[in-house]
């Protein structure tokens, strides 16, 4: 399959320009019904997906990156996320919760701590109140990198929330909610249980 800057083009623009413009995924408007939309609607609904597919791009490239800095993998990542904002709140995680929190098995979960340990990411030690389980915790090494580095570019996350007014941030939420319950797909019989 050819990326999409292969595709021939007119006028010399390249079609990941456009790719999220409504016309050009739905030209006959089998998808969508743009009958009570005006043109400049449609343009401006557009825009705001050509938006949100920059702010993909931004993030995959900020994740890509921690994960070469970090020489991990997503679920390393994911995991040390968790365990800093478990730090942060004072409790303690157990293979359990990383395993829920993460969804995956407790075999899984056993392997990933196995090699971040390794790493010198994490430390395992006696559940203070419980016996039967362990306690994971970030080691302040790892935890001082997060921060600095990954945490820091994430935070910047904020600068344009705070940019925005009360009301324009409720409007966001509402969208950004909106628009994920739209696009779930828990439910859908193509989709699979993901099990």
């Amino acid at each position: 399959m050819s990326s999409p800057e292969e595709i021939p083009e007119e006028a010399g623009t390249p079609v990941s320009a456009g790719i999220y413009d409504l016309d050009a995924n739905d030209p006959h408007q089998e998808l969508v019904d743009r009958s009570g939309l005006s043109e400049a609607d449609v343009q401006q609904i557009s825009h705001l997906m050509a938006a949100l597919g920059r702010l993909r791009d931004a993030e995959q490239r900020l994740s890509d990156a921690s994960l070469r800095y970090m020489k991990l993998n997503q679920s390393d990542m994911r995991a040390l996320h968790y365990l800093i904002v478990c730090a942060n709140h004072g409790v303690i995680a157990t293979p359990g919760a990383i395993a829920s929190r993460l969804n995956i098995s407790t075999a899984s979960t056993t392997k990933l701590l196995d090699r971040l340990e390794r790493a010198g990411h994490v430390t395992r030690h006696a559940h203070p109140s419980d016996r039967r389980a362990l306690a994971i915790a970030i080691t302040p090494e790892t935890h001082r990198a997060a921060m600095r580095t990954v945490g820091r570019q994430q935070a910047n996350r904020f600068l344009a929330a705070v940019r925005l007014s009360p009301s324009e941030r409720e409007s966001v939420i509402r969208f950004l909610d909106d628009m994920a319950q739209e696009i779930e797909v828990s439910n859908e019989a193509w989709a699979g249980s993901g099990t």
